[in-house]
């Protein structure tokens, strides 16, 4: 039992200090949020839902990997794998978002027409509108995201936390993998909450007009630092 306390303990440390110094986690959901309009309760809940894909499919991978006798060394070979692929999605997805927004953005400038001679102009970024039956920005962002989440690994999970679980036994593994997956995940709505609410800031009001452009910028810098920082 002791063991076990002190697999819990540092299951809830390092997932704090991995979700905390990880700005992948909580950066994209912070951008996006405000910059498609999403109201708090749906910035949590995709928060929450790539969260909670991130954590599953390492605990899959692990799962299935130490059941078959797979090597420790195999399993940290695969994650890290995982993790430089899900960071160049990032890094693709981030600059094809902004690619997006700009084109948008010029598409619309030429579109103003001449009215009532005047010129009309649009605040804030225009508006897309999409088939019927086709999935909205909006939806196509979240899935995106939970996709590119589900490909990125949780890299302390399986060494530091259910190899030795699955030491003390199988059923170890259960409360050590909880624990970190609440934290994990509990970190990442406590700090997308805090920038949320930071980002509607009088200091953040004079870019809304570029939001979109913002946001895709700073996930393909997220996913930069993943690859040049390893964080």
């Amino acid at each position: 039992m002791e063991s076990l306390d002190i697999l819990v303990a540092s299951a809830i440390s390092i997932g704090f200090v991995h979700t905390l110094i990880g700005i992948d986690h909580t950066l994209p959901f912070v951008v996006l949020g405000r910059a498609q309009g999403w109201s708090f309760a749906k910035t949590l809940g995709v928060t929450a839902l790539c969260g909670a894909g991130h954590v599953a499919s390492s605990v899959v991978l692990g799962v299935f990997g130490l059941g078959l006798g797979v090597a420790i060394g195999r399993l940290e070979w695969v994650e890290a794998t995982r993790g430089s692929f899900a960071a160049w999605f990032l890094i693709a997805f981030g600059l094809a978002y902004a690619g997006w927004s700009l084109a948008r953005r010029r598409r619309t400038q030429r579109d103003v027409h001449v009215h009532d001679g005047g010129v009309v102009h649009a605040h804030g970024e225009p508006q897309t509108r999409h088939r019927p039956g086709a999935l909205s920005p909006a939806a196509l962002t979240s899935w995106s995201l939970f996709v590119i989440f589900v490909l990125g690994p949780c890299e302390p999970l399986i060494p530091l936390l259910m190899v030795p679980a699955f030491d003390l036994g199988a059923g170890a593994a259960v409360p050590v993998t909880v624990a970190f997956a609440v934290t994990t995940i509990g970190t990442m709505l406590l700090i997308v909450t805090t920038g949320y609410f930071g980002m509607s800031l009088p200091v953040f009001r004079r870019l809304e007009g570029h939001a979109h452009t913002l946001a895709g910028l700073a996930i393909a810098a997220s996913g930069l630092a993943i690859q040049l920082f390893g964080i």
